[in-house]
């Protein structure tokens, strides 16, 4: 019985001291600096209320941000170009790479875009997924 009442000690240790080391990414957080980061290098083209215009898409209720992550990530990372279809209206408007961004930059902006102007999209994008991504 002793040892029984060492060990559950000992694991209930490890759990807790193991769960302290282990930190959730916090979404919020992202979200808010993302708006800085969107109203410094998005928003000229997809403008403040996400609406975009005749020539760039939207970011706003957008079925283009369902993309996986890293589809996302590398379109920040890399630029796009090409015809796209976004809510069912075509965009040939070329997007240029901007990969001076830093990985969190990245990561928060496109949180912000997906948690904002209509979009919820829970799922965070890590700075650690950006960094993966670079080449």
């Amino acid at each position: 019985m002793y040892k029984i009442g060492i060990l559950i000690v000992i694991v209930s240790a490890c759990f807790i001291l193991g769960s302290s080391f282990i930190q959730k990414y916090d979404l919020a957080k992202s979200v808010a600096r993302g708006k800085e980061a969107y109203a410094s290098f998005c928003m000229n083209c997809h403008m403040e209320d996400g609406k975009g215009t005749d020539i760039f898409p939207p970011v706003a209720k957008t079925d283009y941000l369902k993309k996986p992550a890293k589809t996302l990530i590398n379109i920040v990372l890399e630029g796009q170009s090409g015809e796209i279809t976004v809510n069912t209206k075509k965009y040939n408007a070329l997007m240029p790479a901007q990969a001076y961004l830093t990985d969190e930059q990245i990561a928060d902006a496109l949180n912000y875009i997906r948690n904002s102007f209509g979009n919820k999209i829970t799922t965070p994008i890590t700075p650690n997924q950006v960094k993966g991504l670079r080449q």
